[in-house]
């Protein structure tokens, strides 16, 4: 999986799991996608809480804008009022700060919003796909230093874990002058009111697989992976992840020096930001990564960086529980 309920503190409450984002040429503008509640997971969007498009604009992984999408209740047909709130500067870092309202209006609506931007929220089918046997392969040969052994899967029944699942969606789309870059980063945070006062961050989402492949997910370091900050993951992960995919390589012999190129891998990692260059088509590849489109092999991406050898899924974008479209909101329906 990428980031489906990757966590304890995710599966508290999935309507707060963001199971994927991406970041792509639309229509005209840049878009972004957080998807969240994934596995058809009952309720809408949390009203109590802040879905986060956190961006970059200077190189230095910190946030220079946001985006903030807040919900209300549920009606009873299940559709919510949203706000989109902007952020600049330090008001971006700052979940105090009140930012402008540049959107209102209802879930499973297209919304148009001051200064070009777009929204839409609703239930979409999950574009994701991975093949449930090969992931679970690659998390066993990263967490015990083996070779990866494929020899369990059937290929000639290979099938997509999410086939006929949904998620919660958020679509927003920006003028690409907006940004005044050539080059983003960007990353997406959800986080909860708490009793006390203020907010408790609770997912965080850029780069597919990163923490299924490195966190066991009923481990306190998933949980933790969630609630920091890209700016320390070089710092907080950066030997963990040298560490695994060192031992992971050499097992397998799939590099003569398998400690510098698990030090590349966690460059090439953290940190944990979608880099994307403004009004270019995305491209989440084997020779390099620019944004991340709806249909791209990220799984078989992933697994050969982190790996040093190909691994093949058995199956494509064909067996996505949808087929986006090319125009805005561009996700495919609910199943």
């Amino acid at each position: 999986m990428s980031h489906h309920l990757d966590s304890p503190l995710a599966r508290q409450d999935p309507r707060l799991d963001i199971s994927d984002v991406y970041l792509f040429r639309g229509a005209g503008a840049t878009v972004f996608v957080m998807n969240a509640n994934p596995l058809s997971g009952p309720g809408g969007f949390h009203p109590e809480a802040r879905y986060e498009f956190r961006i970059d604009t200077d190189g230095d992984v910190v946030e220079d804008r946001a985006y903030v999408v807040t919900f209300g209740a549920e009606d009873a047909e299940g559709d919510q009022d949203l706000q989109v709130r902007r952020l600049d500067g330090a008001d971006a870092r700052d979940r105090s700060a009140p930012g402008t309202v540049v959107a209102e209006g209802r879930t499973r609506q297209e919304i148009g919003g001051s200064g070009g931007v777009r929204v839409w929220a609703g239930p979409a089918a999950d574009p994701f796909y991975v093949n449930g046997a090969v992931v679970g392969a690659v998390k066993e040969a990263v967490a015990t230093g083996t070779a990866v052994d494929l020899s369990a899967v059937d290929y000639g029944t290979a099938a997509n874990l999410f086939a006929g699942t949904n998620v919660r969606a958020i679509v927003l789309e920006i003028p690409d002058g907006e940004f005044g870059t050539p080059e983003i980063g960007f990353w997406g945070t959800t986080a909860l009111a708490t009793d006390a006062g203020g907010w408790r961050q609770i997912n965080r989402c850029a780069t597919p697989l990163v923490n299924t492949i490195f966190n066991p997910d009923d481990s306190e370091r998933a949980s933790d992976y969630n609630t920091t900050h890209p700016s320390e993951d070089a710092t907080l992960y950066g030997p963990l992840v040298t560490d695994l995919v060192a031992k992971a390589v050499a097992a397998a012999g799939t590099s003569d020096d398998p400690e510098a190129y698990a030090r590349k891998v966690a460059g090439a990692i953290f940190p944990d930001v979608l880099r994307y260059r403004i009004g270019t088509p995305a491209d989440f590849g084997f020779a390099g990564r620019n944004g991340r489109g709806l249909t791209e092999r990220a799984p078989e991406v992933m697994f050969a960086l982190v790996l040093g050898t190909a691994v093949p899924l058995g199956i494509d974008a064909g067996s996505a529980a949808g087929e986006p479209g090319s125009e805005f909101p561009y996700l495919a329906p609910p199943v």
